[in-house]
Formats: C-alpha cells, sequence, structure tokens
C-alpha cells in the first residue's frame, strides 16, 4: 500500500511539474512529457469509470485550435501537440482525481507548491545568479533565456506563474479570516514576488484581480483596505525594497529599459487594432497569415504579435466566430464565479473560491502576453479544470442544472 502511494503521488508530481512549466522535455521524450507522466496514473484512475463531463469544453478549445493553428498559421504540430496537452489535463481531473477530495487537494497543493518553488529560485537568482542559473537549466531540461525568472525559460513565462501564485495565496489568508498580521505578511510577500520578479502585467493583474475580490468579499469596507494597501505597498518599497534590491533586476526598472523604449505596447495593440480594422472578417476568411500582414506595419519589422492573446485570437478569426468560442468554452466557468460570489461567506468555498480568482489573474495576464487557455499555458489550463471539477466536489455542479432549468422555465 506504502509503495502504490509512493507511485502514485511521484506521478502526479511529475505530471503537475511539467504541465505548470509548460515542459515537454522533448530532448528526452518523442511526445510532450505531460502526457507520458499522466499516461503513468492510469493505471490508478477511479473506479467505476464516470461519464466525461468536459466533450463541450474540449471540443471548442479543439476547434479553436484548429482555427487558430491550422487555418490561421498553417501549423498542424503545434495544434496536435497543443490539442493533446488539454485532453491529457480533463482526463486527469475527470478520471483520475474524480470526487476524491484528498486527490484533489494533493493536486491543489503540488500544483502551489511548484509555483512556490519557483518564486523562491526567483528570489534567490538576484543574488546567487552563477549558481541558480545552471540549477534552473537542470530543472527545465533546455537552456534558459532570461533571468531571474525561476523555474520559466522567460520572464513572460514567469508572469503567470507569479500571477496565479500572488493572487492565490492573498485571496486563501482573506477567506480563511487569518489575522490581520497574517494578511499583511502574505500581501508583502505578494508583492515583493512580483517586484522582484520584473513582470508588470503580473503587478497589473495581481492589482485588479485583488481589487475586484475586496470588494466583492468585503464590500464598502474595500475602499478602507485599498487605502492601506496602497500605503503599505509604498512603505515596503521605500523602506524595504528600494535600498536592499538590485537597482537593475526589478520592476521599476524594467519601466526605463532600452528595449521596452523599442517596443511600446501601447503601440502594438494600436497596430493590431489597425490590421483588424483592414481584415474585419478575421484572418482567416481572407486567406492572410499574420507575418504577410503585419509586415507592412511600422511597429511590426519583425512581425510581432500585439501580445494580446484575446486580441490576436479575434484578428485571427474574426468577432463573430472568436466571441462566440470564447463564450462557450468560459460559460461553465462564468456561471460558477457569479454563483460563488454570492456566497463569499461560506468556509467550505474558501479554497474554490481562491482557484477562481487565481484562474481570473491569469486570465488577465493574457491581456498582455500571447500565452493562455487556447495555447494550453500550463497555470491557466490547470486551474480551468480544477475550478470545474472542485465544483463537482462540492456540490455546486448540482446547484449550477437547477438554477439553468430554473432559468429555462
Amino acid at each position: 500500500m506504502l509503495i502504490k502511494k509512493i507511485i502514485v503521488f511521484s506521478a502526479v508530481a511529475f505530471y503537475l511539474y511539467t504541465l505548470t512549466l509548460n515542459l515537454f522535455l522533448t530532448v528526452y521524450f518523442p511526445i510532450p512529457s505531460p502526457v507520458i507522466f499522466g499516461a503513468c496514473l492510469v493505471p490508478f484512475v477511479q473506479t467505476p469509470l464516470v461519464k466525461f463531463t468536459y466533450l463541450k469544453e474540449v471540443v471548442l478549445l479543439g476547434i479553436s485550435l484548429f482555427l487558430y493553428y491550422v487555418i490561421g498559421m498553417n501549423d498542424g504540430k503545434t495544434f496536435f501537440v497543443t490539442f493533446i496537452v488539454i485532453v491529457a489535463c480533463a482526463c486527469y481531473f475527470n478520471y483520475f482525481v474524480g470526487l476524491n477530495t484528498l486527490r484533489f487537494n494533493l493536486s491543489v497543493i503540488v500544483f502551489y507548491s511548484v509555483l512556490l518553488i519557483s518564486m523562491v529560485i526567483m528570489s534567490l537568482d538576484h543574488g546567487y545568479q552563477d549558481m541558480i542559473d545552471p540549477l534552473r537549466t537542470t530543472l527545465l531540461g533546455d537552456q534558459i533565456k532570461q533571468s531571474p525568472s525561476g523555474l520559466a525559460f522567460t520572464q513572460f513565462t514567469f508572469g503567470y506563474q507569479v500571477a496565479a501564485f500572488s493572487v492565490f495565496i492573498f485571496v486563501l489568508v482573506c477567506v480563511y479570516k487569518r489575522a490581520i498580521f497574517i494578511r499583511v505578511l502574505v500581501l508583502f510577500v505578494c508583492l515583493a514576488v512580483i517586484y522582484l520578479g520584473m513582470n508588470r502585467s503580473a503587478f497589473v493583474a495581481f492589482v485588479g484581480t485583488v481589487v475586484l475580490f475586496l470588494f466583492i468579499y468585503y464590500r464598502y469596507k474595500a475602499m478602507f483596505l485599498v487605502a492601506a494597501s496602497v500605503l503599505i505597498g509604498f512603505a515596503v518599497y521605500f523602506y524595504v525594497l528600494k535600498d536592499n534590491t538590485d537597482d537593475k533586476n526589478n520592476i521599476l526598472s524594467k519601466n526605463i529599459a532600452k528595449e521596452d523604449v523599442e517596443v511600446d505596447r501601447a503601440e502594438m495593440a494600436s497596430e493590431n487594432l489597425k490590421i483588424y480594422a483592414d481584415y474585419p472578417l478575421g484572418l482567416i476568411f481572407y486567406g492572410k497569415t499574420w507575418e504577410e500582414v503585419s509586415y507592412r506595419n511600422p511597429a511590426f519589422p519583425l512581425g510581432l504579435s500585439s501580445h494580446n492573446a484575446y486580441l490576436m485570437f479575434i484578428t485571427y478569426l474574426g468577432p463573430f466566430l472568436a466571441i462566440g468560442l470564447l463564450f462557450g468554452i468560459y460559460s461553465r466557468i462564468s456561471k460558477l464565479f457569479w454563483l460563488t460570489i454570492k456566497h463569499t461567506r461560506f468556509k467550505q468555498r474558501s479554497l474554490f473560491l481562491a482557484l477562481l480568482f487565481s484562474f481570473l489573474a491569469v486570465s488577465a495576464n493574457a491581456l498582455f502576453h500571447n500565452a493562455w487557455l487556447v495555447t494550453a499555458d500550463g497555470p491557466t489550463l490547470f486551474l480551468f479544470f480544477a475550478i470545474m471539477q472542485a465544483a463537482k466536489i462540492y456540490g455546486l455542479s448540482e446547484k449550477l442544472e437547477i438554477d439553468d432549468i430554473a432559468i429555462a422555465n
């Protein structure tokens, strides 16, 4: 029995490690490593097998991938790889986790433990880069591209990790009603890792998501909490971070870096909107690729994207097809979010609420980068299916079905 538990835990740890960090390890395996480690869990699935409940989401994601990659970019390989990673994650939650609370909690613990390790490595990378960077290369199985960025090849990828981690722990300590000292300490940790992580989009996602949470959970008291948080943030910066961190490797110094002057995000989004205005039905309906239409725009001399996943998706597929697919993909999550925020005081849903806002944070982060659910971004993909599986475990799915029937009648 002990050996079985060790094997199961090891397989779960390896699967979630590679999924969370977007590691395919193609140097060692012919197919994406998350699929391989996920397959190791097949002998331990919940029996008897239950009905696959994510068919609608998987089909819609598959259609989105096909239109975006195969029709839009003529990239069949990326379509296939991304699709099997998404299917493997859906099967992991549907068949392995099932309604087993222990397995679900274990999955969440492993997922955020990986992110925590990434935060620690990023922090150490500021002072011990010569020692940490070789360790990062070993843990990631390939040569890293940017430092400091924790267990990620680039700072852009790390942004999704820090957004998911920081919002989760902050919401969790708030809904579990921990002492005010603990809440302030956690806020300090969140601001510190975002500051050192050099990811401005993660900071915007964190602030926007946390402010929304505070107003939903604390209502009118949120005004005082937001004001206090701003004061704490300034105090942390001026009295702790400003004189005790590297002057070059932080979120503020990045604003004046040369590369950020050369590629302005507002300009990139503006140029993307110009492209959309020229092809309002979507690039796939005009037989155009991004490279063909972007080269004639001065802000895209190298064919750069707008770094807005949703805007890119709409530009390729057009507003009607893209928005329709997005509505179908996110409909269950949206209903669960609305259902849950009406009952935020229920302590048994504290973990569920933290997962929801963590997912909201990484989704907001995709407004500034290309990775998102449809590209099988690790943290986003895990949280997407984890939330829907948690709804089944906590009985929220049945509540959702009752509400839908009541609305229909």
